[in-house]
């Protein structure tokens, strides 16, 4: 049998397979799709409205009296059927306590990067986006990985649901263009947007690569020229790069002014965190060398996929906590089923309408992730001009 036949048959076997595993994901899809319903943001209690607009319960009943604000939608018995995040906002805005940033304090460029798959660099990115979101930010995620994980987390099949010309991929081969507002898509979150990937991202890599080896070095600043176009829209834009470097990551790194860093605390992925290290500071220099310097505001770690009740893991994350300091959150993400169970659904944690396992696995696992996110969120603030009289005054600077 020739070599070519034996290409012809391997092609026609991979391609069988992918077509296969295309149609069970498009019916996860639709499943998910058909047991919760049209996708939208989680509804909030009266309660949980009062923590996150600065005001009391008594404050938000006598707006809706006296109309400043439309009363929440109610139940035949009566009974309120909770807020949902854009009615939040509205009361954000008739209170007067939206917590954008000023116009004088920079739009933070939050890359979430290690270059080792299966740390939760695309969970980690997701579920921050959607905690800022509920905070009351603007935020834009951007799926920079091919593989398009924040994407499915959205509820979308990358290579079903999206087309190269709704991706990162056109701008990049497209000198002429000086805008992505065409790729910034709304999702079922207020004021959180999406730059979807699709596989057409794997493409572009190369494209980039041999474009640049052809003395068009500028293009490591492609990235963040887009970002640039849409940044007055946006208080955080977060990017979910791929876990590899290559030219798409170097133009993360060009974009950004903020780096976290997810990290299990196994032997593995610590050695492994510990050569993307090594890496990072030789791209550092080489791009330095060739006057593309980086420059971030702040750098953190963070544990993922962290299970205290291993003695291993413990001892590990004691290590991190000495080896790395400040730089390291003091919240860790745990393993939590209830993340797995929620991707499972094409979603977040934060989407469950309930627990999925146990209300005490559920409740665990969000306030360990909302513990990851407020550390983050204070980082963010911290680089705001205009919040520093403010973080004076509850004794955080």
């Amino acid at each position: 049998m020739s070599d070519t036949r034996m290409e012809s048959q391997t092609l026609r076997s991979v391609g069988e397979i992918y077509n296969k595993c295309m149609t069970v994901l498009g019916g996860l899809r639709d499943q998910a799709l058909h047991e919760s319903g049209a996708r939208q943001s989680p509804r909030f209690p009266i309660t949980r409205v009062a923590e996150l607009v600065g005001r009391t319960t008594a404050a938000i009943r006598e707006a809706e009296k006296d109309g400043r604000i439309p009363a929440v939608e109610r139940t035949t018995s009566g009974r309120r059927v909770g807020y949902t995040l854009a009615e939040v906002n509205q009361m954000r805005e008739v209170f007067g306590t939206r917590p954008w940033r000023s116009a004088e304090d920079p739009v933070s460029v939050i890359a979430v990067q290690n270059f080792k798959g299966g740390v939760g660099k695309s969970t980690v990115s997701a579920h921050l986006a959607q905690y800022l979101a509920i905070q009351g930010y603007r935020v834009c995620l951007v799926d920079c990985d091919s593989q398009g994980s924040s994407t499915a987390l959205f509820g979308y099949v990358p290579d079903l649901d999206i087309h190269e010309d709704e991706t990162l991929y056109p701008f990049f081969r497209n000198m002429e263009m000086s805008s992505l507002a065409y790729a910034v898509r709304e999702t079922h979150w207020d004021n959180l947007y999406l730059i979807p990937a699709n596989l057409k991202l794997y493409s572009a890599e190369y494209e980039l690569a041999a474009r640049i080896s052809r003395s068009e070095p500028r293009l490591l600043n492609r990235l963040a020229e887009g970002l640039v176009s849409i940044a007055d829209h946006f208080d955080v834009i977060v990017l979910d790069p791929p876990p590899a470097l290559g030219t798409i990551s170097l133009s993360v790194m060009r974009a950004a002014n903020a780096l976290l860093v997810p990290m299990p605390p196994t032997v593995v992925d610590f050695a492994s965190t510990t050569t993307f290290l090594a890496m990072l500071y030789e791209t550092l220099q080489i791009l330095e060398e060739r006057h593309f310097p980086v420059d971030f505001s702040w750098i953190r770690f963070v544990a993922t996929r962290a299970d205290e009740g291993k003695s291993m893991q413990r001892e590990l994350l004691g290590l991190m906590r000495n080896l790395f300091g400040e730089k390291m959150l003091r919240t860790v993400m745990r393993d939590s089923a209830e993340i797995d169970n929620a991707s499972a659904r094409l979603m977040t944690i934060y989407e469950l309408a309930a627990p999925v396992t146990s209300r005490e696995t559920y409740n665990r696992g969000l306030a360990y992730l909302n513990g990851v996110n407020a550390e983050i969120e204070m980082q963010i603030r911290t680089t705001w001009p205009s919040q520093a009289e403010k973080l004076r005054a509850e004794g955080k600077i």
